[in-house]
C-alpha cells in the first residue's frame, strides 16, 4: 500500500484534519484513484477508530474528531468520486424520534455509518413519521434507523414499523433501532429488523444489511 495513504488513515485516527487534507490532494496530485484513497486510507482509519471504540480503547470525543478529520477529506474527494463513479455501499435514513430531542447517540452512529462508506440521510432530532418513509422514498434508501433515549417516546419507533409494513416500502427498507432504553427484546417485540447495542455495531450491521 502506498505510503501516502497509510499516512492518510493515520492522521485520520488522530483527528489532525487539516494533515489528512493536505494528505488526500497529495495522494490526488500522485495519480492514486480516489476510491482507493477512500478505502484505503480515509475508511481504513475510520475503521480502526470504530474497532477500537467498540473495545473502549478510545471515546467519543476521539471519535468525533476523527471523523471531522474523515469528513474534510471526503469534501475533497466527492468530485473525483463521481467522476470514478464510486458506488456508495448503500442508504441509510436516520432520525431520533418524535418527541425525543437527543442526539450525541445518533450522530455518533451517523459517523460510524459514513466511516463504513455508506451514504447516510439524517433528518436530525423528533423526526415524525412520515418524514423518515418520504426521505426513504426521495432517496431509495435500504435503511431506516431510529434512535430514542426517553422510554417515553420508544413508542415511536413501532409507528415507524408498521407505517413501513403498511406502505409499498415493506419489504425493501429494513428498520434499525437503537439508543439507551432499547433492548433486543424491544426490537423483536415491535417487529423492527435490527438492534444493535453501540454505534460500531450499528454500522457494522447497516453495511452487512445493504450487502445482502
Amino acid at each position: 500500500m502506498s505510503a501516502i495513504l497509510t499516512d492518510i488513515s493515520s492522521w485520520l485516527q488522530q483527528g489532525r484534519a487539516p494533515k489528512v487534507k493536505a494528505c488526500v490532494q497529495q495522494a490526488l496530485d500522485e495519480g492514486i484513484p480516489a476510491g482507493d484513497i477512500l478505502e484505503k486510507g480515509l475508511l481504513d482509519g475510520m475503521n480502526i477508530i470504530g474497532q477500537k471504540f467498540k473495545n473502549n480503547e478510545v471515546f467519543v470525543p476521539e471519535v468525533l474528531i476523527a471523523a471531522r478529520a474523515m469528513t474534510k477529506g471526503i469534501e475533497l474527494l466527492r468530485p473525483y468520486l463521481v467522476t470514478e463513479g464510486v458506488e456508495e455501499k448503500g442508504t441509510v435514513v436516520i432520525g431520533t424520534v418524535k418527541g425525543d430531542l437527543h442526539d450525541i447517540g445518533k450522530n455518533l452512529v451517523r459517523m460510524m455509518m459514513e466511516g463504513k462508506g455508506l451514504k447516510v440521510i439524517d433528518l436530525g432530532v423528533d423526526v415524525p413519521v412520515e418524514k423518515y418513509l418520504d426521505a426513504a422514498r426521495e432517496n431509495n434508501a435500504n435503511i431506516i434507523a431510529c434512535s430514542a433515549l426517553l422510554t417515553t417516546t420508544m413508542t415511536e419507533m413501532r409507528e415507524v414499523v408498521e407505517a413501513v409494513k403498511a406502505s409499498e416500502l415493506n419489504g425493501k427498507v429494513k428498520i434499525m433501532i437503537g439508543g439507551a432504553p432499547i433492548t433486543q427484546a424491544f426490537c423483536d417485540s415491535i417487529g423492527a429488523d435490527c438492534y444493535t447495542p453501540d454505534a460500531a455495531s450499528a454500522a457494522d450491521a447497516a453495511l452487512a444489511i445493504c450487502a445482502s
